[in-house]
């Protein structure tokens, strides 16, 4: 089953920055592993693994804004 990495309690963010994946696409992940770096107008957030599996990316990192709710990626426990 492929589970959605996003950003846990988006609250008033509409907008972010992937500024950098810590791991690459096909890498084995653990739940609770920081997988991603995002950044607000006011902060940088590392964005855990929400399972254990393997890492699909969704949204590269960009200087592009991405909604605060998009799924960045998913970890695949199939895979």
């Amino acid at each position: 089953m492929k589970t959605p990495i996003v950003l846990q309690g988006v609250g008033l963010v509409e907008q972010i920055t992937v500024t950098e994946w810590l791991f690459e696409a096909g890498e084995k992940v653990k739940a609770g592993d920081t997988v991603v770096n995002i950044e607000t107008e006011k902060a940088t957030v590392g964005v855990t693994a929400p399972a254990d599996g393997v890492l699909e990316i969704a949204v590269e990192e960009s200087p592009e804004l991405v909604p605060a709710d998009a799924v960045l990626g998913y970890v695949d426990d199939q895979a």
